[in-house]
């Protein structure tokens, strides 16, 4: 991946009140980028939180220090009226005490220094699914628990 074009259009989409596209980010940089090149880069291979870490490790030790510390979160983004796959799907949201629909995903900030550095990414995907034994409904599960989510290393599910 481009990292100065993914930089670009990172800084666009914040900066932007109003749609967003390839087409508008080029008609902005008039001749210093294409449509073509921010297309291809967006369907690119998608980053892994190992190559993540490799962008941002530099940046991290700048940073580092013994009172530093990991932040791990645990967030849900709500989609209600999206059809249910592997990444949107039901997830007990523990701050609101039941399941919610939506794409739950896991980060890990590294804060010093009054800097807040996002050191890896995880997306749960519910990839296999099984009968629920006191409802007998089909439901989802993914193939790692939340904890066991750590770049490099992973444990399967133990049945519910």
């Amino acid at each position: 991946m481009k990292r100065d074009i993914l930089d670009l259009y990172t800084d666009y989409l914040i900066s932007s009140f109003g749609p967003t596209t390839a087409t508008g980010l080029a008609q902005l940089m008039e001749v210093a980028i294409s449509h073509d090149q921010v297309t291809r880069m967006l369907s690119s291979p998608k980053m892994t939180s190992k190559e993540w870490w490799r962008l941002v490790k530099l940046h991290v030790r700048k940073v580092e220090r013994e009172d530093g510390v990991i932040i791990v979160d645990d967030s849900i983004v709500e989609k209600p009226y999206t059809d249910e796959n592997e990444i949107i799907c039901w997830h007990f949201d523990h701050s609101k005490g039941r399941t919610v629909k939506g794409i739950n995903f896991l980060t890990t900030l590294y804060y010093a220094q009054d800097v807040a550095l996002p050191v890896t990414f995880e997306i749960v995907s519910k990839t296999e699914t099984y009968i629920d034994k006191k409802t007998g409904k089909e439901k989802r599960r993914s193939e790692h628990t939340k904890n066991a989510h750590n770049p490099g290393q992973s444990a399967p599910q133990k049945e519910p």
